[in-house]
């Protein structure tokens, strides 16, 4: 059962598509002008509330993105204490991938699931866990896998996803009831699903602090036309873009150039990384592909 969410703010009332719109270029300081940057994310692409330690308002920020912090989801590392314990004392990331995945499958009984309630007739949705909804990602981000990963953020970190397989701009209308459709859809049957992406992310984050990674990232995007995207503040090459709430990103440049005539590149802090191809073997290679949290990151633009 997901959890309820707080009430959606007002959507930008004209902004019907994803090309950017001068007047719904929020900042929240009513002094500051819309050419500069905007100090924290706009109001109508974030929730009051979340999960995590630092609000939407900062952590989807420009300003974290220059200053980043850890962010830790309310309650994961105490409940799962014993795992990071056992990580502590294996010396080889392997083994420490290994001993994830095993966890994983016997503290949520992914082997053995009628020992956490499933009863017959219930199988179809069963075998939805966190490694499919990871596949189902690279097969079709728009997809029920989609949805499901984009309202995990939203509850976590209180970002609002901006688009699934159409902009997200009216909370009211036909794109967002599909969106809601088809993350209820995504989570209906399943076992704490939310509860696996919840550690997959602390794992990733450990093994980032494990590895003594504190500097942003360089990543990439390939797009076809900026306009694709929201932009907050355009500064010709160096533009603020407000991301999805999750968002692919290669670590190869050069993977980024077969997805599109320009590149956008972001210095995206650890903290922002759910899950990344070197994490766990086998998953997410072939693009050496970054799922990262979004929220408004200043990019470079280019060209190979």
């Amino acid at each position: 059962m997901t959890e309820m969410q707080a009430p959606a703010p007002l959507p930008c009332p004209t902004a019907k598509d994803d090309k950017p719109r001068s007047h719904c270029r929020t900042v929240d300081n009513p002094g500051t002008s819309v050419s500069t940057p905007p100090p924290s994310l706009p109001p109508w692409a974030r929730l009051p509330i979340n999960r995590c330690n630092l609000p939407a308002v900062i952590l989807g920020s420009l300003t974290f993105q220059r200053h980043p912090a850890a962010l830790f989801i309310d309650g994961v590392a105490e409940l799962h204490a014993d795992l990071f314990r056992r990580l502590d004392a294996l010396p080889a990331h392997r083994e420490r991938a290994q001993a994830f995945r095993d966890y994983m499958t016997v503290h949520f009984r992914l082997e053995h699931l009628e020992e956490a309630g499933l009863t017959e007739g219930a199988e179809k949705r069963a075998k939805a866990n966190w490694l499919r909804l990871l596949r189902g990602w690279s097969f079709d981000a728009d997809g029920r896998e989609g949805a499901v990963l984009k309202g995990w953020v939203e509850s976590r970190f209180g970002l609002l996803p901006r688009f699934h397989a159409e902009p997200l701009r009216d909370f009211t209308g036909p794109a967002w009831r599909r969106y809601q459709e088809m993350r209820a859809a995504g989570l209906y049957g399943t076992n704490a699903l939310e509860g696996q992406l919840d550690l997959l992310y602390a794992y990733c984050q450990y093994e980032f602090a494990r590895a003594g990674t504190r500097d942003s990232l360089p990543l990439y995007r390939g797009i076809n036309r900026i306009a694709e995207h929201e932009v907050l503040s355009d500064e010709g090459r160096r533009q603020v873009v407000l991301f999805n709430n999750l968002t692919s990103f290669t670590r190869s440049r050069e993977r980024a150039g077969e997805f599109g005539d320009y590149i956008l590149e972001a210095r995206v802090p650890p903290a922002k990384v759910f899950f990344h191809c070197g994490l766990l073997p086998g998953l997410l290679k072939g693009e050496d592909e970054y799922l990262v949290i979004g929220g408004a990151y200043e990019v470079g633009i280019g060209t190979l």
